[in-house]
């Protein structure tokens, strides 16, 4: 894939750009937003630094994302959920906090370009569960799982990214557009309903101290 990485920190960018040419990929790295937003029209993938000399890199997402949905990993120090989440909102496909193991990055990075090469089919099928993201529809073996609205809105969050890790606050902020306490309390209420009417152990997995995967 072709690599745009917005990275000004030179010693994170050459660790990067040697781990993703070892794996076949082609990168391109700048140091500003500048030249970020003047060359990610030829990227296939942008992993963008939140901390840029020139401009935020959260105003650098807004702009991407008037004219493009070339997939984009936030790859920052900035770890704040209020970060996190507005990056999220802003449109970023992944958001990776440093220091980040080069294994995982690349795997994260792996997985939404399959998901945006995959573009936009509303059905995701796993085993013998059909989601439907525009009909709301789930079925099991056939059958209506009957959802609740919540609980759709809650497996609709993880269908959309299957196979990668969701966060807590990703799923709260999505479905509540909130992260408290009291909000977290309902996630595990809705979860425990959800893993049950599907009834099929192991689609949804927890991963701990972080959030939720759907399959694989």
């Amino acid at each position: 894939m072709r690599v745009l990485l917005v990275e000004d920190d030179a010693g994170m960018a050459g660790a990067v750009s040697e781990s993703l040419a070892d794996r076949g990929h082609v990168v391109t790295r700048v140091a500003g937003g500048a030249d970020a937003l003047a060359g990610h029209g030829a990227a296939e993938v942008v992993l963008l630094d939140l901390g840029l000399p020139d401009m935020d890199g959260l105003e650098v997402l807004r702009r991407i994302r008037l004219t493009s949905q070339v997939p984009v990993l936030v790859l920052t120090a900035r770890g704040d959920e209020q970060s996190v989440v507005l990056g999220l909102r802003l449109g970023a496909d992944d958001y990776l906090t440093k220091p980040v193991r080069l294994a995982e990055l690349v795997a994260r990075m792996d997985a939404v370009a399959r998901r945006a090469a995959a573009g936009h089919d509303p059905v995701v099928r796993l085993g013998d569960v059909e989601i439907d993201l525009d009909a709301r529809t789930v079925l099991v073996a056939g059958s209506d799982a009957g959802l609740t609205a919540t609980e759709f809105d809650l497996l609709a969050v993880l269908a959309a990214r299957p196979g990668t890790a969701v966060s807590r606050q990703q799923l709260m902020d999505e479905v509540w557009g909130d992260a408290t306490v009291a909000v977290s309390r309902k996630l595990d209420v809705h979860l425990t309903q959800l893993r049950s009417k599907l009834d099929r152990p192991g689609l949804v997995t927890t991963i701990r101290g972080f959030g939720y995967r759907l399959g694989g």
